[in-house]
């Protein structure tokens, strides 16, 4: 393996593309990740070791991939919407609900496979992907009271589980996890109010004016200038990047995030960075580990089992059963654990796999419980006419 040049960046690009062919097949819905993952392991250490996910600048490449798609995460939560406010007492209920059994299940995973990693499990299997559901809960024209209401437990659970998961894979640094976290989290607020204080003032307005009439693209240039910023003082207080990416994201989002920066961040995330960083992630990991210690394989299958289970618990508090495992739908969490486990050495080997493998599975049942939720929509109004 040569070190990280312009071809293996074409080589990385080409291969890349194996994402939206997948996602394009009809009736399948494959997200686009997942052929991006693959092969990442195909190229990387798991197939015929034509990338050096350890090369410094592949690294560096990805990790700015990784902070941009967490920022285009946050971004994606529907925190202006003022329709969920009133879903929002219920959705942090059965979002307790499935912490409280992901806990227990996530003590039992930890006790069996004896991994010592209970904390981490528990809040990978509470956690919730809201850049994964809620664009194929609009993408399916899902609507209703519980539609809402999933939604704001998606964007809770999702918001929750970024915080918490630094704090839980590395407990010897969870202080100084903590107090970056608090950091970081106080940094976006003055964000959102400064973006408060000049759309009052209509410098926003102006500077987006004046930066498209004269094509420089500052909305863009200053939102990267605060996110590399935020996720230098994330690496130096120990904590993921991807927490400065979703800070910045919802910040954004809460002030109101203009079309032009959005089409702007989707070209350069979804065209370059995402693709490289989830080829590079699927490079970085050795799935024979897998195959070398099997039990992993079932903690991976247990883990997504866990996750549906855990969901679906609202099903007693009268969330329809499909709703709650759409909930289920895991992404940046595992994708994060798997690689601040990889890059810290946090994980025994085959583990980061282990966690993707669960990953994957809530994936899949969440595409399944996607379409069966549409079906029921649209029965409904024939039912009614019945």
């Amino acid at each position: 393996m040569s070190g990280f040049g312009f071809s293996t960046l074409a080589l990385v690009a080409v291969v890349g593309m194996a994402g939206p062919l997948l996602a394009s097949i009809p009736g399948l819905r494959i997200p686009v990740i997942i052929g991006e993952l693959a092969v990442g392991l195909v190229i990387g250490r798991t197939g015929f070791g034509l990338v050096d996910p350890a090369d410094r600048t592949f690294t560096l490449l990805a990790n700015v991939g990784f902070a941009l798609v967490m920022f285009v995460v946050g971004t994606h939560v529907p925190i202006r919407d003022a329709t969920l406010r009133s879903s929002i007492p219920g959705a942090a209920m059965r979002a307790v609900m499935v912490g409280a059994v992901a806990t227990v299940l996530a003590g039992v995973l930890a006790s069996v496979f004896h991994t010592g990693h209970a904390a981490l499990y528990a809040v990978l299997m509470a956690s919730s992907s809201a850049a994964l559901a809620l664009p194929v809960i609009q993408s399916l024209g899902l609507q209703g009271a519980a539609v809402q209401g999933v939604t704001a437990q998606i964007a809770i659970a999702d918001a929750t589980c970024i915080v918490l998961l630094p704090l839980v894979i590395d407990p010897g640094r969870a202080v100084t996890a903590a107090i970056g976290a608090v950091i970081i989290a106080l940094c976006a607020v003055v964000l959102f109010v400064l973006l408060q204080a000049f759309d009052r003032r209509g410098l926003r307005r102006r500077l987006h004016r004046y930066s498209e009439d004269n094509r420089f693209a500052l909305e863009l240039r200053i939102s990267l200038i605060v996110l590399f910023a935020l996720g230098a003082l994330a690496i130096a207080t120990h904590v993921s990047i991807m927490l400065a990416g979703f800070a910045i994201g919802l910040a954004i989002r809460a002030a109101g995030e203009p079309h032009r920066l959005a089409r702007q961040l989707f070209g350069i995330t979804e065209g370059l960075f995402s693709p490289l960083f989830f080829v590079w992630l699927g490079a970085s990991l050795q799935v024979r580990e897998l195959g070398e210690r099997p039990a992993y394989i079932l903690l991976g299958l247990g883990l997504g089992v866990g996750a549906v289970l855990a969901h679906c618990v609202g099903r007693l508090v009268g969330q329809p059963l499909v709703l709650g495992a759409l909930a289920a739908a895991q992404l940046g969490v595992p994708v994060a654990a798997a690689t601040l486990g990889t890059e810290m050495h946090l994980l025994s080997a085959g583990e980061p796999s282990a966690l993707l493998l669960g990953a994957l599975l809530t994936v899949a049942v969440t595409s399944v419980a996607g379409v069966l939720a549409g079906r029921r929509q649209r029965a409904q109004p024939s039912s009614a006419q019945q």
